[in-house]
């Protein structure tokens, strides 16, 4: 939508100020949120929620359900529901809540009976339901993807997924605007993968945070929808809260003919291409922080640690502690070595593998597989080799492929060829590596445990990961390859997608399969209905005064916080005992690991944990602070947080305090170490020691610390909001009325409101059908 906002902007700026619904003085921003994504691991606790609530989903003709972490990718041929084919119970349960969810409150899902079905970044472009200049969110920091098309794209907690379900907002403040222009040809061997990956070890993993980073350059307009899509997923890796990519005729080609975006050929194809075609930053636009790279910088790129800053070119060799200045950064390599069972000098070309991931929301599209099925293509992978897995993105791409001869060129090599999913991404699901097993992996973290308890992974393109396979070991592609073999194929969207159960190739097919009744065209909620219009959902928080637990580490990630396979619950309490849990308990016995800080006296009954820099970086997963509250631990004392991470805690009424001051850090550091209470005054915005002398004083967002002091409940305000927040959509249908899904969808004789894309019927079970209002738990 236009904007009266004057100045040069970035494009980060105009996609935010054109879903602004209303803007307080303190810089507080209540934002219209156009698409939201939903799986199976974020959700369960926010239709929980809107159950205890008595509310609805506002807008399901804007909200897309699919289930990919938990579910197996073996073959589905004899699939029937997911009752009787996922045999892992806590994983079953989460997909069967998701199923119920779904029907309860009328919502479009791809479940796995549907050809659709795929990892929820993977079909949301695919289906044209990720769009230019939209605001994009779901329950998983890998959002950032569809910031490729130009939308501002980026995770949220469960407590968010909730507000965005019940109001079609979000609270939120804006980000500051980071460039990184990549310009010049690729050399032969580099890819997309490589760019993010030479960027990130460039910026580091905190390198981002508090910002939006928009990718430009000639390197970066001259790469496909695809590859735009890789960098702009792993803009959380380096800290950042989105990235994102000004669309272009590549990306305008890209969305032709899928079936959510408007229909091309028709005037309102044409608008929407002159709406998109402004999306792009002014000339004289003003970023908080540049990045200028030259593509002959880069080189085929792989990670060596547990963090994905931890990279190298192929070429050279596993760093050691003296290769870095800051005595943090000398620690967090000696730990990562001891974890990776590495040692200082050794080329990385030496590195033996146990096996090989090729998949993931960053590298499972078709071109990725075309790339890798080049490379290996009359060959086999190395003996060594445990597994070597190949798992499409979606059921889509995999029909696809298959069509193309590529799950042949697989299989011959010596592959496994699978179903769609997350899969060894994170290991949330059958397929993970064992204890000190090594992975060549083209997925996105590479943190301690995150494809399986002890396992180690390296992160790189899939052409090196192809290249890896036929050797057994970390390898050079351009060494193993020709260049017409690891040179990626754009892929030919209208050729590889099939976008529709029923395959509909006219207006009659699509008129035919989606016409509804009169009376079930409009499944929206009128904000403000069902739920009191404030709320007090959390206790107060004015003063705490409790032992403090040391943990001076910097980039502790979410997923050191609480391991994936503790996300496989429907509640939001009893994971206490998950914190920390790989560095708490000995991997082999799960006893305690006697000289962590938390299983030492005084630090057992802990409410204050003070940390390193950048705590709380990667996934989205709200269950982080959940296990810290659930622990007994309310309030974090770090000099900088991950942007997901620092959200999250507020939303469960816990407070995170940035203490950049390095002295005044240290000072409470100190008195944590020695075993001392702290005292936190909110009101005040002081931390004192024991003696009541002050420690330092801290800064905290006003509304933030509004609603804490006071117990409030962002969805309740909000929902004094609703006038706007109607005043907003109406204006929204008037300019961007594909948003509402008049282009995809027959509108004809549905009345008005939002309606929705049909999906296959989630199968009968005994668990029951479920109809009408959502039920009552």
């Amino acid at each position: 939508m236009p904007s009266a906002v004057p100045g040069p902007r970035t494009l980060y700026d105009k996609v935010f100020d054109d879903h602004i619904v209303d803007e307080k003085p303190d810089g507080t921003v209540l934002l219209y949120i156009d698409r939201h994504l939903v799986h199976e691991v974020t959700s369960p606790q926010a239709f929980e929620g809107l159950r205890n609530a008595k509310r609805k989903v506002r807008r399901p003709d804007c909200t897309l359900a699919t289930t990919d972490h938990n579910i197996p990718t073996t073959p589905r041929k004899n699939f029937k529901n997911v009752t009787q084919f996922i045999e892992e119970q806590d994983s079953r349960t989460q997909c069967e809540t998701l199923e119920d969810n779904v029907k309860a409150f009328g919502l479009t899902y791809f479940g796995m009976g549907d050809k659709r079905q795929g990892i929820v970044h993977i079909i949301g472009p695919e289906q044209g339901f990720t769009l230019p200049g939209t605001t994009v969110v779901c329950g998983d920091s890998h959002t950032s993807t569809h910031g490729a098309f130009g939308a501002l794209a980026f995770g949220i907690g469960t407590s968010e997924v909730e507000h965005v379900l019940a109001t079609q907002t979000l609270i939120t403040r804006r980000s500051k605007n980071m460039r990184v222009q990549v310009d010049g040809p690729l050399a032969p061997g580099v890819s997309s993968k490589d760019i993010i990956l030479h960027v990130i070890g460039k910026i580091g993993t905190a390198g981002g945070t508090g910002h939006v980073i928009e990718y430009c350059g000639s390197a970066i307009r001259a790469l496909s929808m695809e590859a735009r899509m890789s960098i702009c997923n792993m803009s959380i890796e380096g800290g950042a809260r989105a990235g994102m990519v000004a669309p272009d005729e590549i990306t305008f080609e890209y969305l032709k003919d899928r079936p959510l975006a408007p229909k091309f050929g028709t005037s309102e194809w044409d608008k929407a291409v002159r709406n998109w075609s402004a999306l792009k930053s002014d000339p004289d636009a003003r970023y908080d922080h540049e990045v200028f790279i030259n593509s002959k910088d880069i080189a085929p790129t792989v990670s060596w640690g547990t963090s994905p800053q931890d990279v190298v070119p192929i070429t050279g060799v596993v760093p050691g502690p003296n290769d870095f200045k800051e005595e943090s950064k000398k620690k967090a390599c000696e730990r990562a070595l001891e974890y990776m069972g590495l040692t200082a000098g050794t080329p990385m070309q030496d590195i033996v593998l146990d096996k090989i991931f090729i998949g993931s929301c960053t590298n499972s599209r078709i071109e990725d597989l075309r790339t890798a099925s080049r490379i290996v293509q009359g060959k086999k992978i190395s003996p060594n080799l445990k597994r070597a897995m190949v798992v499409p993105g979606s059921g889509l791409i995999k029909k696809q492929a298959e069509s193309e001869g590529l799950d042949k060129i697989f299989l011959d090599a010596g592959f496994e060829w699978r179903e769609a999913g997350c899969s060894m991404c994170l290991g949330m699901n059958p397929d993970i590596l064992s204890p000190q097993e090594r992975c060549a992996s083209t997925s996105n973290r590479n943190f301690e445990g995150r494809q399986g308890a002890g396992g180690r992974t390296h992160l790189m393109s899939p052409a090196m990961a192809a290249a890896a396979a036929l050797v057994g070991r970390l390898a050079d592609v351009r060494k193993i390859a020709s260049p017409s073999e690891y040179t990626p194929v754009k892929a030919e969207p209208k050729v590889e997608l099939d976008p529709s159960v029923d395959d509909p190739v006219t207006d009659e097919d699509l008129d035919r399969i989606l016409d509804l009744p009169e009376g079930e065209a409009s499944q929206g909620n009128s904000v403000g209905s069902g739920g009191p219009a404030g709320g007090t959902g959390m206790p107060p928080f004015k003063q705490l005064k409790g032992i403090a637990a040391p943990m001076d580490r910097s980039n502790v990630d979410t997923d050191a916080i609480i391991p994936k396979q503790f996300l496989k619950t429907i509640k939001r309490s009893g994971l206490g005992s998950a914190l920390f849990h790989a560095w708490r308990y000995d991997h082999s016995s799960g006893a305690d690991q006697k000289e962590f800080v938390l299983n030492t006296e005084p630090y057992r009954k802990a409410k204050i944990l003070v940390a390193g820099e950048n705590f709380g970086c990667g996934s989205s997963r709200e269950h982080a602070p959940w296990a810290l509250l659930d622990f007994g631990i309310i309030c974090v004392i770090a000099p900088s947080f991950g942007d997901i991470f620092f959200n999250n805690t507020f939303k469960n009424g816990m407070l995170p305090i940035a203490i950049q001051d390095s002295a005044a850090h240290a000072k409470i550091m100190e008195e944590a170490k020695a075993g001392c209470e702290i005292e936190i005054d909110l009101p005040s915005q002081v931390i004192k020691a024991a003696d009541g002398s002050e420690l330092a004083k801290f800064e905290v967002d006003g509304f933030r610390k509004h609603c804490l002091v006071n117990g409030l409940d962002d969805i309740g305000l909000t929902l004094q909001m609703a006038d706007k927040i109607s005043m907003f959509e109406r204006k929204r249908s008037e300019v961007t009325p594909w948003l509402d899904g008049s282009g995809y969808l027959k509108r004809k004789g549905l009345g008005q409101g939002p309606v929705k894309v049909e999906a296959v019927d989630v199968p009968k079970t005994n668990r029951g059908e479920v109809k009408g209002e959502p039920l009552e738990w």
